[in-house]
């Protein structure tokens, strides 16, 4: 169980001689570094415009640092593993100071945006997101520099179900294989038997169902093990204790909501409006995570879940107060990651192909003799 536990949070593969046995061999780019550009920006136009189209977004700008009182800023799990660059800003001689995070995802920020920009009931945005996360472990899908398809939608309090979760995240879907089709129109030799090509439908499967077929396994296994079965899932329920006695994974308690009761296929109860998109990379020949979404907490979703955690202090915050008070919309959102997905996409075997950041010198050099260049 110990493996279990470990598994929780901190993404990444937690060692570089482990990287070096799943970094793939005889790899080859099939584009090369200008046609990778291109094709970059064609997806992510694509990506873009028909998101705005089927969820009715509309693009807004998403700040890179916020102020720490606010209480904006994600902690993305609730066990303090991740913590924000922050910084003081001495303004005016320290008269008028500022304490400042840099942004690790937006998604409580966008909730006080959908009412700052006077949004009605299914209307929403989509943001160019921006984040560092600097307590990753740097390896070939992690990265300290952040790039996401940030969005959110206000909701009404009827379509907090699962069936509304789910028709969002098909529409979600079908863009991703929209922009895999598009992609491949204009560079035709991403199409290859070698690397097949996504299922045109997603499975959705409960984090508890996947904890029945493999119970002994760890999270990322038992990921691993389902992918081997259903090329794309959508896990369901992250952050609700499992019958093992763990959640899937740790989630903050202050968006998502993972404590609403449902009902699985089989009439079995079942908790949470939430998930993760998970694919079967055929480059990396591992599991690989596309976007985190779900149905955000309410006034009283948000005090279960904070009791939970024993964070009940974060309801004296101004975000918290908002939605207490229901001063907040409801919504629903979510991320999806650019990187991630040009990654996939454009079958690259490194993040670092796709996106400009920093590596460590040891995955350069690993990365070199395997034919691997990430762009510095």
């Amino acid at each position: 169980m110990t493996d279990k536990k470990a598994d929780l949070a901190g993404p990444g593969i937690g060692s570089y001689e482990e990287l070096e046995k799943i970094l793939p061999d005889n790899y080859s780019s099939l584009l090369n570094p200008k046609e990778t550009q291109h094709a970059i920006f064609a997806v992510k136009n694509y990506i873009e415009e028909n998101l705005c189209k089927e969820l009715n977004l509309m693009m807004v700008q998403v700040p890179l640092i916020v102020d720490v009182k606010s209480g904006v800023n994600d902690f993305l799990d609730r066990d303090g593993s991740r913590t924000p660059i922050q910084f003081h800003i001495s303004n005016d001689h320290d008269k008028n100071p500022v304490d400042a995070q840099v942004v690790q995802a937006a998604t409580k920020w966008k909730r006080v945006a959908l009412k700052q920009l006077g949004l009605n009931t299914g209307e929403g945005i989509c943001t160019d997101m921006r984040a560092v996360r600097k307590d990753y472990f740097l390896d070939h899908d992690h990265s300290v520099y952040v790039d996401q398809w940030d969005w959110e939608r206000i909701i009404t309090d009827g379509q907090r179900n699962l069936d509304f979760l789910k028709d969002v995240v098909r529409r979600i879907w079908k863009v991703l294989k929209g922009a895999e089709i598009y992609v491949q129109s204009l560079f035709p030799k991403l199409k290859t038997e070698k690397y097949p090509n996504l299922p045109d439908e997603l499975t959705f499967i409960h984090a508890e169902e996947i904890l029945e077929r493999f119970p002994d396994m760890p999270r990322k296994q038992r990921e691993t093990a389902i992918l081997q079965i259903y090329p794309a899932v959508f896990i369901i329920g992250i952050g609700w204790t499992l019958s093992d006695g763990y959640p899937h994974e740790l989630r903050a308690a202050d968006y998502d909501d993972w404590v609403t009761e449902t009902l699985s296929a089989n009439d079995k109860t079942m908790h949470g409006l939430n998930g993760d998109i998970l694919v079967w990379n055929p480059v990396t020949k591992r599991r690989h995570e596309l976007s985190s979404m779900g149905i955000r907490v309410n006034a009283e979703t948000l005090k279960i879940q904070l009791n939970i955690t024993g964070q009940q202090d974060f309801l004296n915050l101004p975000y918290h107060k908002g939605i207490l008070n229901n001063q907040l919309p409801l919504s629903i959102g979510g991320g999806i990651g650019q990187s991630r997905t040009y990654m996939l996409l454009l079958k690259k075997a490194h993040l670092g192909e796709v996106s400009v950041t920093v590596w460590p010198d040891i995955l350069k050099e690993m990365c070199r003799k395997k034919n691997i260049f990430v762009l510095e």
